[in-house]
């Protein structure tokens, strides 16, 4: 359980954090820049909830909470050292309750004939944010994955990935499944 006696500790005002494990890296290293830009997806379902209800609401905050789980997967890299604790790792059923998802609302949706702008109702615009977010986070992640010194999980990975093809999904069921989707006009402006 997390116990947050204190907010600050003023590491932060030398430029270094620290990962759950205790060890101190620059505010700028890959993996923090990962896991806080996790942070930034986070953030941005929690603005898109304010536009949403009943299965979509219940829905976000499934993912936020997952969010939170890549996050800790994240802030605690393997580094082949043995822990106090079992540290928590995103897992395949959470990858594959996304596809699932997706399936469920794709059933609904009009295949698309273009591409779509981001926009439409309220909840669909913050959630094209969102997916821009994750896909940006996504590619931090598969670049700290591809690195030779560190480990990340092929999970938390998928999961990324997943997510913003989610996004995407729940976009367009947010915008009347698809019908109020902006259909991008190539080169309707020269």
């Amino acid at each position: 359980m997390v116990k947050l006696d204190k907010i600050y500790t003023k590491t932060g005002d030398k430029g270094k954090t620290r990962l759950s494990t205790g060890e101190p890296l620059d505010k700028w290293d890959p993996r923090v820049a990962a896991y806080g830009t996790v942070d930034e997806v986070n953030a941005a379902l929690g603005v898109a909830a304010l536009h949403a209800e009943g299965e979509t609401l219940a829905a976000l905050r499934r993912v936020q909470n997952d969010l939170f789980d890549l996050g800790a997967d994240l802030a605690t890299p393997d580094r082949g050292t043995k822990l106090e604790w079992t540290p928590l790792r995103i897992i395949e059923s959470q990858v594959k309750r996304l596809e699932a998802e997706i399936d469920a609302m794709n059933v609904n949706l009009a295949p698309l004939d273009s591409f779509i702008l981001p926009g439409g109702s309220p909840l669909a615009a913050q959630l094209h944010v969102a997916r821009t977010l994750c896909r940006r986070a996504e590619r931090m992640i598969a670049e700290l994955f591809a690195m030779e010194d560190e480990v990340v999980s092929p999970e938390a990975l998928a999961y990324t990935n997943r997510l913003s093809d989610w996004l995407f999904v729940i976009g367009r069921v947010a915008n009347n499944n698809g019908a109020d989707d902006i259909k991008w006009v190539p080169g309707a402006n020269r």
